[in-house]
């Protein structure tokens, strides 16, 4: 059965609200979390950019049994690896053995603000290889030197490390990515239900790993207010991940939008209350083998009413997929 989650999307909501939310979330029944790790948001109409891991370390006091995940941290531009590997292990301390650590490549939106310019797609690439090797030396325990082609460690090491090291999700859009994955990833991370980028990730080692989806929605008991919500804050997502990681802030995005309208979104996002559309939104992930789906709730104001709807019918309904 597949097991669907709950998006804290740190770029729609403040930290105390997303706080809030997750609690809810796991009341509701949700099986899993995940937060974006942004330093700015898609548009400015979502309005918010907290910082995910103070977020995530007052979600794990605040909540019991759902796991916990970042969707996804870039551990080559904002955050040094060595960093990330600090952070993560502390969060899985804090969550007691519930937090997974989602890593990718990056978007120029977030990653700009270090002042260090914006690579070639394959040179991030590489970049992301090489930090998951630092990573994973340093969740393996003892001090880590490494003088690498991107990266410098100098007798690192993780002083609070837990007995198992939280699983390492990786992001991918191609082929060169899944190999990554394959190598070294415990699981993948795609926002498309793309059957081949699942098979790459097996061909390149990752058979048997979890394979965790993402899906934007936009409830409303209007249909009306649910589209233009999500076209007023969630056009950016039509883009592709080949453009959107490019774009170098909300002016650019609200730019590469301006044609977008209100019918393009609502034929791409499930918008409404009808749960028969939502569960025929989900079905292209499990049809192509996910085994694990994040919706995203469009609108920070429509988090608790979204969770209500979610308990009582919702996720009943997607749990006969």
């Amino acid at each position: 059965m597949v097991r669907i989650g709950y998006t804290m999307m740190t770029e729609q909501a403040g930290p105390r609200e997303l706080v809030e939310h997750v609690v809810k979330a796991e009341r509701a029944g949700f099986d899993f979390s995940v937060i974006s790790d942004h330093s700015f948001p898609w548009l400015e109409a979502q309005g918010h950019a907290p910082y995910a891991w103070s977020v995530l370390g007052a979600a794990a006091q605040a909540t019991t049994r759902i796991p916990l995940m970042t969707y996804v941290t870039c551990p080559t531009f904002r955050y040094h690896p060595a960093v990330v590997a600090q952070k993560a292990a502390t969060m899985q301390l804090l969550s007691r053995g519930r937090f997974r650590l989602g890593l990718g490549s990056g978007e120029r939106l977030n990653e700009h603000i270090i002042g260090t310019g914006w690579p070639a797609a394959h040179v991030r690439l590489d970049m992301l290889e090489e930090a998951v090797g630092i990573i994973r030396t340093l969740f393996a325990g003892g001090y880590v030197s490494h003088h690498g082609h991107h990266f410098d460690v100098e007798n690192a090491r993780l002083w609070d490390l837990p007995d198992d090291p939280p699983p390492i999700g990786i992001a991918v859009s191609g082929d060169r990515s899944c190999e990554i994955a394959g190598r070294y990833g415990d699981l993948l991370i795609a926002t498309e239900p793309k059957k081949e980028l699942l098979t790459a990730f097996r061909a390149h080692g990752g058979s048997g790993r979890p394979l965790l989806g993402q899906l934007p929605v936009s409830y409303d008991p209007d249909r009306d207010a649910a589209v233009a919500r999500a076209h007023d804050q969630f056009r950016w997502a039509l883009g592709g991940w080949e453009v959107n990681a490019e774009l170098p802030g909300p002016a650019g995005f609200a730019q590469a939008t301006q044609h977008t309208r209100p019918e393009d979104v609502a034929r791409a996002i499930p918008c409404g209350n009808d749960v028969a559309a939502f569960a025929d939104a989900v079905r292209p992930y499990t049809d192509a083998g996910f085994t694990e789906i994040a919706l995203i709730q469009i609108g920070g104001d429509q988090q608790e009413a979204f969770l209500d709807w979610s308990a009582t019918k919702l996720l009943p309904a997607l749990s006969e997929l």
